[in-house]
């Protein structure tokens, strides 16, 4: 895997500078859909682990988001946990899911995995409704947590720093965090593991290579950013129901990965600006077929764009004008 070059390294310091200043400049809602932007991100990428860069295909990752999402919350209200510490342990307990369901999908493949990983979309939410778990997952109304309060509040160029600013700031941290952890995690030893089993599966194990065990991991791993995902939106939602995770949260996790681009750390970025405010784009442009407008536009993105955003702006960075000849004078 490649470095990161000077120039990328300064542009990358540049946006996350601009990231941190966006509260200056911007109202509550929009910082919430930033906040969106960032939780849907870290989902996205999640999902490109798996998919993008090992090739197991899942349409399922709802359900880890669920998971993650009302781990934080029962930690919250019934075990007394504070809020920051919900993270790591929605993370932890999303890898260890993640671990169990990975092991037994490992006799899966291709469209197989796919089907038993929408089977697991369809049923946490009707777990998280079933009577006997209601006392804790409030059944089909669900249930609300209390907004995470700032550490401290001040005025800074006339934008008080409230709970809103402090929520999608500690978003962004945990956002630039795992992102660095993906990207070492990928341009290493075993992120060119897992592109030779998703590759060449049959040469990988000829040369020693246990794809059971990385499977898993990262099956694991995976389940560990979309739970992070999660818990993030409970903490910025402040309310959880079964219904908000149904089966097509993880068709539009789906969708962010291929818009932005698969195999690509950056591109769950793009990807999560896709599924955030396309609706709205395609809303505002018709209001009463709404639903059309925006598979069209996803028609048009992919078909531009067939390997995604991403895609696009590296190939547009490695354009080069030809260079003319001299041919001389006749």
């Amino acid at each position: 895997m490649k470095k990161l070059s000077a120039n990328q390294k300064i542009l990358a310091g540049v946006a996350i500078a601009a990231a941190v200043a966006l509260p200056l400049v911007t109202p509550d809602f929009r910082l919430f859909q930033a906040s969106q932007v960032l939780i849907y991100a870290i989902a996205i990428l999640g999902l490109n682990l798996l998919t993008g860069y090992n090739g197991q295909l899942s349409v399922g990752h709802g359900a880890f988001f669920a998971v993650g999402a009302y781990s934080a919350a029962l930690l919250m209200n019934f075990a007394g946990f504070p809020y920051w510490t919900t993270i790591p342990a929605a993370a932890l307990i999303c890898l260890v899911v993640g671990l169990l369901f990975g092991l037994p999908a490992l006799k899966l493949d291709g469209h197989y995995l796919a089907l038993a990983t929408f089977a697991l979309a369809l049923a946490v939410p009707q777990l998280l409704k079933y009577k006997a778990f209601s006392k804790w997952t409030g059944g089909a109304p669900g249930i609300s947590i209390d907004k995470p309060p700032a550490p401290f509040e001040f005025d800074i160029f006339g934008r008080a720093f409230n709970a809103d600013v402090w929520l999608y700031l500690f978003t962004l941290g945990i956002t630039v965090l795992l992102f660095f952890c993906a990207w070492n995690l990928v341009r290493g030893r075993i992120g060119r593991t897992l592109v030779a089993i998703r590759d060449q599966p049959m040469a990988a194990q000829a040369m020693g290579v246990n794809t059971a065990i990385y499977k898993s991991l990262i099956f694991g791993v995976s389940a560990l950013f979309t739970g992070v995902a999660g818990a993030l939106n409970a903490l910025t939602v402040q309310y959880l129901a079964p219904d908000s995770f149904h089966m097509f949260l993880s068709v539009f996790l789906l969708v962010g990965m291929v818009v932005g681009g698969m195999g690509a750390v950056p591109s769950a970025l793009f990807g999560a600006v896709v599924i955030v405010f396309l609706p709205n784009i395609a809303g505002s442009i018709s209001k009463s077929l709404p639903g059309a407008i925006y598979g069209v536009l996803l028609i048009l993105l992919v078909y531009f764009m067939p390997k995604g955003i991403w895609g696009a702006l590296d190939r547009l960075r490695q354009f080069r004008l030809p260079r003319h000849r001299d041919t001389g004078s006749s």
